[in-house]
C-alpha cells in the first residue's frame, strides 16, 4: 500500500476572490509570509492546492484563493469564482479605493518541458520569498513545487505565484496586483 501526497489534479482548480477574510484553518498551510506597510498589510500562504493571499487596508480585507473545486469554502462575499483553464485576466474595482488585477494561466506541458521547468523552479525556490516542495507521488516522479515572489511598494502589492502538478504535467501561474488609489 502506498501513501501519496494529495495535491489535486490541476483540472480541478478554481480561482476565488472574497471581499472578506477567510479563516486560515480551512487550509493546510505549508509556508507563509506576512507583509506590513503603512497603508496595508498582507498574509501570503502556500497551501496544498495553491495559495491564499489576504490583503487588508483601512479595516477592509480581500482574500484570493486557489483551491480544488471540492475544497469547502464559504459563499458569503465571494466576488469572483473561475475555473482555472487557459489564460484569463480580470480587473475589479473594490470598495475603499482598492483595485485588484489578476492574470492567471493553466498550462499543460509536454513531459520533457515540464521536467525542465520543474527543475528551474526548484532552483528559483532558493531565492523566492516563499517556497515549498511537496512530497512526490513516487520516488521517480518530480515533487510538486510552489513558489511565490512578492514586489512590495507603499501603495501596491504584486504577487507572482507558480505551482506545479506533476501528475498531469501542469503549471499554474498567477500574477496578482492589489493597488490602492
Amino acid at each position: 500500500m502506498s501513501v501519496s501526497f494529495l495535491r489535486p489534479n490541476a483540472t480541478e482548480l478554481v480561482f476565488h476572490l472574497y471581499g472578506r477574510s477567510i479563516h486560515p484553518e480551512l487550509f493546510d498551510i505549508h509556508a507563509e509570509k506576512s507583509i506590513e506597510q503603512p497603508e496595508y498589510s498582507a498574509n501570503v500562504r502556500i497551501c496544498q492546492a495553491g495559495h491564499v493571499v489576504s490583503f487588508t487596508s483601512g479595516g477592509e480585507t480581500v482574500t484570493e484563493v486557489t483551491a480544488a473545486r471540492r475544497h469547502p469554502l464559504p459563499q458569503r462575499k465571494r466576488v469572483l469564482e473561475k475555473k482555472l483553464r487557459g489564460s484569463r485576466d480580470e480587473s475589479i474595482e473594490l470598495d475603499h479605493g482598492l483595485t485588484y488585477h489578476i492574470s492567471y494561466q493553466l498550462e499543460q506541458l509536454d513531459p520533457e518541458v515540464f521536467l525542465n521547468f520543474n527543475e528551474e523552479l526548484l532552483m528559483d525556490s532558493r531565492r523566492a520569498d516563499l517556497a515549498h516542495r511537496f512530497p512526490g507521488g513516487n520516488r521517480l516522479a518530480p515533487s510538486p513545487i510552489s513558489i511565490i515572489q512578492t514586489d512590495v511598494w507603499p501603495h501596491s502589492l504584486l504577487i507572482h505565484a507558480f505551482h506545479t502538478y506533476p501528475d498531469s504535467c501542469a503549471l499554474v501561474k498567477t500574477q496578482s496586483l492589489f493597488e490602492l488609489q
